[in-house]
């Protein structure tokens, strides 16, 4: 089978990594597309031996990306197209259905209660959304609360399939030699108590909580690893409230190995650098970070986490649910710091979502959607977007995309 997998951008977050984890255990052969940003989440594909390449979508209203796009999967004889986030699936679906292709996989990594990555959930929205999973054969949910709320939208149950985000857990384990050189390198003292934050620097994810319940904590440090908007109004609240100077802006963190930069931590050489990891984001999809910090051996406060909620009592002891106030946090980070800062056993949540068998999951999800996926509509191109003609595709081993009449290239 050969697969294609489209996702909106590929800077670091959840749904990227997860895609980057993923090729690592599929036993397909699969390339990726980028609507735009391949940042560096795809250049950790490529220097392992994937293929990326970026569609350079203008913005969210870029119609010439579907018959670009259309082109591009027609070219490559996809077997499947595997769609990720909100914009992929609604150009990727289309895209694949004007291609021919039968079989056609969405995850649904993001769908809050209120937002889909950053947007509100109104009609326009869930219209375009429900539009488009008709077109595709199989929605995937990460947790059972995403599950649910698709079903609440309108999807039917019968197309919606459960299989959670997984995590190579073993990637995590604490480091004692990155905790001393990763604290030298950020400016941490070593024997401070470190409070450890993952995810993009957006509203949503509500990190100035944090620097909030820092305040109150004179002598704890935070480390916030990730980027986004707010790093500049976070950088002001710390200002504000004077703990500037024990706050550390770590930039983006890939999961394992360095960034190409090679200057920066991996995430799992951070999470071996703090002490315990808190989660302020009231609306969260699956909650990756907080099972990566129980992997890790950490302590971990949080507001919401799918990946944590949906288990039985007791399967995540060392994760402890709180309020969404500072003061709320202030509590439980300081019961953290006053508790024995020793790393607490991998608790059986981690081990509920070890990536091979995530990965075996969706290979029956795979093998399942192409079964019952329907035969090819005659119509296919004349659903109302024109289908250029054929373009040059690159046929060696770089990684190109056509758009706009220029190559746009990633190399292996």
């Amino acid at each position: 089978m050969k697969v294609l997998h489209i996702i909106t951008g590929l800077g670091i977050g959840g749904a990227e990594q997860q895609l980057r984890l993923l090729l690592r255990q599929l036993p397909y052969q699969g390339d990726v597309v980028t609507l735009t940003n391949p940042g560096a989440v795809a250049r950790a594909i490529v220097r392992e031996g994937g293929r990326v390449r970026n569609l350079d979508m203008a913005g969210n209203r870029d119609l010439t990306a579907v018959p670009r796009l259309t082109r591009l999967i027609r070219r490559g004889h996809y077997d499947l197209v595997h769609t990720h986030l909100y914009r992929a699936c609604l150009y990727g679906r289309i895209a694949a259905r004007l291609a021919g292709v039968r079989t056609i996989v969405a995850t649904e990594h993001s769908l809050g209660e209120a937002r889909i990555e950053g947007r509100r959930l109104g009609p326009a929205v869930r219209g375009f959304y429900l539009a488009s999973e008709r077109l595709g054969t199989t929605t995937v949910a990460v947790s059972p609360t995403i599950a649910r709320r698709l079903a609440r939208w309108g999807v039917p149950e019968s197309r919606i399939q459960m299989v959670p985000n997984g995590i190579d857990a073993a990637q995590f384990a604490f480091n004692s030699r990155a905790r001393t050189s990763v604290r030298r390198q950020l400016g941490l003292p070593p024997t401070a108590f470190v409070i450890g934050a993952v995810g993009r620097l957006a509203a949503g994810k509500r990190f100035h909580v944090l620097i909030d319940a820092l305040a109150a904590l004179p002598d704890a440090w935070l480390v916030l690893a990730g980027g986004g908007a707010q790093e500049q109004p976070l950088r002001a609240r710390a200002e504000r409230l004077g703990v500037a100077t024990r706050v550390v802006f770590a930039g983006e963190c890939v999961q394992d190995g360095t960034t190409p930069a090679g200057h920066r931590p991996s995430l799992a050489e951070l999470l071996s650098a703090v002490d315990c990891l808190a989660s302020p984001s009231s609306e969260e999809a699956f909650g990756l970070a907080v099972v990566e910090g129980l992997a890790a051996g950490l302590p971990v406060a949080y507001v919401t986490c799918p990946a944590i909620d949906d288990l039985p009592d007791g399967s995540a002891p060392g994760a402890l649910r709180t309020g969404r106030t500072a003061a709320a946090f202030t509590d439980v980070l300081d019961t953290f710091q006053r508790s024995d800062r020793s790393r607490l056993p991998v608790p059986d949540a981690v081990r509920r979502y070890c990536v091979t068998e995530t990965s075996a999951q969706l290979i029956q999800v795979y093998e399942a959607a192409a079964a019952r996926a329907p035969r090819p509509h005659p119509a296919y191109d004349r659903v109302g977007v024109r289908v250029p003609g054929p373009a040059h595709v690159s046929t060696n081993n770089s990684t190109h995309v056509s758009t706009n009449n220029s190559e746009k290239e990633e190399s292996r």
